[in-house]
C-alpha cells in the first residue's frame, strides 16, 4: 500500500501556488498539508504541521529566502526532503540551493506529470535531480576535494618548515618585500630569493602571494608572527 506523500509549498506567487496544491491534490497518494508564501512563514510552520517534503521557492521576501529556509527546516526536522522550485538555473543558485542537503531541484514550467512524477521519486528515495545539474554538482565536489587536498598537504607541510623558513614567512605576512627582508635580516637579497624559492618548492605553491592568503585564510598567522620575536 501507497503511503500518502504530506507535501508543504513554499512560494510567494499566490496563482502558482494555488496550481501546485491543485495539481498535487488531483492524485491519490499525495496531500498539502501546509501552503507558505514566504521563508519565514515556511519555517514557522515547520514547526507547527508535520509534513514529508517541501516545494521550495528559492526567490521569496528575498533572492536566498528559500534557501534559508530549508537549512533552518532541515534543523527542526532532519528528515524533510527538499525540492527547490525556481526560473533561474544560474551555476551560483544551483551550488547554493543543492548545498542545503536539497535533494531534488526542478525549474518552474514542467508539465504536471513530470513535476509529480519528481516528487514521488524524492519521496522514495530515488530523485530525478536533471543531469545537467548532476554533473555541476559532481564538479564541485571533485574540485572542493581536490581543494581539501591541497589545503592538507600545505598544513602538513608548515610542520616540516625550519625556524628560518617560519620567520622568513613571518616578515611576508607583514607585507615586507624580498629587499626589506634581506635589510633586516642584515644578510644579501640573494640570500632571501634563495630561501624563498626553497620555501616555495616545500609547500608547492608557486608566489608568495599565495602563502600569505592560504595562512590568513586559515588564520594560522600567530604560527609565523610570533616567531619574530623569538
Amino acid at each position: 500500500m501507497n503511503n500518502i506523500i504530506r507535501i508543504m509549498i513554499a512560494e510567494d506567487f499566490s496563482v502558482l501556488l494555488e496550481d501546485l496544491k491543485e495539481i498535487i491534490e488531483s492524485t491519490n497518494d499525495m496531500q498539502v498539508v501546509a501552503l507558505a508564501s514566504s521563508g519565514d512563514e515556511a519555517i514557522k510552520l515547520a514547526k507547527e504541521v508535520s509534513f514529508d517534503l517541501v516545494l521550495m521557492d528559492i526567490e521569496m521576501e528575498h533572492a536566498h529566502a528559500g534557501v534559508w529556509a530549508a537549512e533552518c527546516i532541515q534543523k527542526i526536522k532532519p528528515d524533510t526532503k527538499v525540492i527547490f522550485l525556481t526560473a533561474h538555473e544560474t551555476k551560483d543558485i544551483i551550488l547554493t540551493a543543492m548545498g542545503t542537503g536539497a535533494i531534488d531541484y526542478m525549474v518552474k514550467g514542467l508539465n504536471d506529470e513530470e513535476m509529480l512524477e519528481h516528487i514521488r521519486k524524492a519521496y522514495y528515495g530515488n530523485p530525478m535531480l536533471d543531469s545537467k545539474i548532476q554533473h555541476l554538482v559532481f564538479r564541485e565536489y571533485q574540485r572542493l576535494q581536490k581543494s581539501e587536498k591541497s589545503l592538507l598537504y600545505f598544513i602538513n607541510n608548515i610542520a616540516s618548515l625550519t625556524p628560518t623558513e617560519k620567520e622568513l614567512i613571518g616578515y611576508l605576512l607583514d607585507g615586507n618585500k624580498i629587499k626589506e627582508i634581506a635589510n633586516i635580516r642584515a644578510v644579501e637579497v640573494v640570500t632571501i630569493k634563495s630561501q624563498i624559492n626553497r620555501l616555495l618548492k616545500k609547500l608547492d605553491v608557486s608566489r608568495t602571494k599565495e602563502i600569505v592568503k592560504t595562512i590568513n585564510e586559515l588564520n594560522l598567522q600567530h604560527l609565523f608572527k610570533d616567531t619574530l620575536f623569538k
